[in-house]
């Protein structure tokens, strides 16, 4: 499985992201994907997920602000960030996982997540 993500970037408090990342190699018949994110210092913490049927999970930090989305083909998944805080600044990781997996652990739990990307940065100025 390779996960490339892309999109991360400096804004402002109050701005707008998109984060895509795009997926190959996926064998798993269900799958889980999701975004994560890991501030310096910080343990790594689930931001988004989304299965195969297309239910989708947020963080409770980040939900009416984040909108996860996957394209037709469900090779790219897409992270759109709005009213971004300084506490959104972190790592941002794209990961996959067999759902048999994801639904034990919990889809917002790194646990269940076997595939993740190298990252991409976001950082929101004050």
């Amino acid at each position: 499985v390779h996960l490339v993500e892309s999109g991360g970037g400096s804004v402002p408090s109050g701005g707008s992201l998109t984060l895509s990342c795009e997926a190959s190699g996926i064998t798993y018949r269900r799958v889980y994907m999701a975004w994560f994110r890991q501030a310096p210092g910080k343990e790594r913490e689930g931001v988004a997920s989304i299965g195969s049927a297309g239910s989708t999970n947020y963080a409770a930090s980040v939900k009416g602000r984040f909108t996860l989305s996957q394209d037709s083909r469900k090779n790219t998944l897409h992270l759109q960030m709005n009213n971004l805080k300084p506490e959104d600044t972190a790592m941002y990781y794209c990961a996959a996982g067999p759902t048999s997996a994801t639904l034990i652990t919990g889809p917002l739990r790194p646990a269940g997540y076997n595939d993740w990307g190298q990252g991409t940065q976001v950082t929101v100025s004050s």
